[in-house]
């Protein structure tokens, strides 16, 4: 394939990280925005995604950069487990701003240059929790359904553009996120798996790969990674 850019949010670690490496292999120039370093990027800018102007400076930066941006990842994520009645307000605030707003700022930004050339690629990371709920993090499944909702109604928007919108859906994945003393790393919950084990990064990573590079003609959807926790 050509040459082309992606933005990927959230490279520094985990699924963004592993997103970049496979994208990166596969002949993309890869430009990270994220909290932390993402030294294998081939550009790394510090940017909080649920904040609307760090956003826009750091995908004009790519822009004059390498010429335009043909594919977002949003990645970047926010984590937590409480009861739904003890989170508070400052909690749900800072939930949906990272997962609905990081979404919006993205497409924000790259959305007008992929609407002008007619082409464009974006895919975001969701999660079974957006589709099957969960207990003692109902701000996090909250935050990542209302994205998806988000995701699903711009993929509707832009489609006619020759801009492709999905979403990938893991499932409990085997990243620094999920804590090793977590339940779902537990053999008694992974026995209970259709696949016996939890995702792997990579596998996350090679599904995003080809939504970008594939003609699947996919519009809108969300493609589980779950080792069939949800089905």
């Amino acid at each position: 394939m050509t040459q082309q850019v992606a933005v990927v949010t959230g490279a520094g670690s985990g699924i963004g990280a592993e997103i970049t490496q496979v994208l990166m292999a596969s002949g993309w120039t890869v430009a990270s925005i994220s909290r932390e370093p993402a030294p294998a990027a081939d550009k790394w800018l510090i940017a909080d995604v649920a904040n609307e102007r760090e956003v826009a400076d750091a995908i004009r930066d790519i822009e004059e950069t390498f010429g335009q941006v043909d594919a977002a990842v949003i990645c970047a994520g926010h984590y937590a487990e409480k009861p739904a009645l003890d989170i508070t307000c400052s909690e749900w605030e800072r939930m949906l701003r990272v997962h609905v707003g990081g979404l919006a700022h993205v497409c924000r930004a790259v959305l007008p240059g992929m609407s002008r050339r007619k082409s464009g690629r974006i895919v975001g990371i969701a999660s079974e929790r957006a589709i099957g709920g969960g207990s003692n993090d109902a701000h996090y499944a909250a935050a990542k359904g209302a994205a998806l909702s988000l995701l699903r109604s711009i993929a509707v928007e832009v489609a006619a553009d020759g801009i492709v919108v999905n979403a990938v859906a893991p499932g409990p994945c085997d990243t620094p996120l999920l804590p090793p003393e977590s339940w779902e790393r537990a053999e008694e919950f992974t026995a209970s798996l259709p696949a016996r084990r939890i995702a792997l990064p990579r596998e996350v990573a090679e599904l995003v790969r080809a939504l970008l590079e594939e003609d699947l003609f996919l519009c809108g959807e969300v493609l589980s990674v779950n080792s069939g926790t949800v089905i």
